[in-house]
């Protein structure tokens, strides 16, 4: 066995997205998922909307090893590697005074959550354009805008859960955007919502969306035509 390779506090958060194709094995899949929720691990599965995939898993766990297994066990599957996101969980430094119940819940949130099947998922980074370069700004700066970015935010509890993962040097953006919804509309409202917050309008950079809808793994494999 491998050496853990593990967060000094928090979790792994491995993004996959797939194709099922002729040759994709329903029981190998299922097989694949249950040995990393055994292991410790949460695996949300996802039936994806669009040409860009057909199925995601959001994976969290303590190893990359095991991430690493997962990722291995579903292309073993017949599933076709279409796309990824690496990230980790983090308290960021403009919430380093929350309560710390607030930061277990960062650190190590519980997922997904009751009566939010509507999902989606996407990278951001902070600009660095001449005359817009977040890094440039005083740490006071950048921290009320985040304040209100953050405000913006809160007026969709109980609507959305948003789950902000950093990926600074582990993949290509600077951190993973993963809210569930209750509606779908609701992903629309709040997305549209804070990037009006000069956090996002000024120095809001984003990357691809998905988009799709989380149940329990059997019935995502049906409704993608993995059997």
């Amino acid at each position: 066995m491998s050496t853990p390779v593990s967060p000094s506090d928090g979790l792994g958060v491995l993004h996959l997205f797939l194709k099922v194709g002729p040759g994709s094995d329903a029981a190998a899949v299922r097989a694949a998922v249950a040995t990393a929720m055994e292991a410790g691990d949460q695996v949300v599965p996802v039936a994806v909307l669009g040409h860009k995939a057909d199925v995601a898993f959001m994976a969290l766990g303590d190893d990359l090893w095991r991430l690493r297994d997962l990722q291995t066990a579903l292309v073993g599957a017949g599933l076709e590697l279409l796309d990824s996101y690496l990230s980790l969980t983090e308290v960021s430094e403009y919430a380093q005074g929350v309560p710390d119940e607030m930061k277990r819940a960062r650190l190590h949130p519980v997922l997904p959550p009751e009566d939010k099947p509507a999902w989606c998922f996407y990278p951001m980074s902070k600009r660095r354009d001449v005359g817009a370069n977040w890094f440039e700004l005083e740490y006071d700066d950048r921290h009320e805008l985040m304040m209100e970015h953050g405000a913006s935010g809160r007026t969709f509890a109980g609507r959305i859960l948003q789950v902000v993962t950093g990926s600074t040097g582990v993949d290509d953006f600077e951190w993973g955007v993963t809210l569930f919804g209750r509606h779908p509309d609701d992903l629309k409202d709040v997305v549209y919502t804070m990037r009006y917050d000069r956090a996002s309008a000024r120095y809001g950079d984003f990357g691809t969306f998905y988009t799709g809808m989380v149940d329990d793994l059997d019935v995502v494999l049906a409704r993608v035509g993995c059997t």
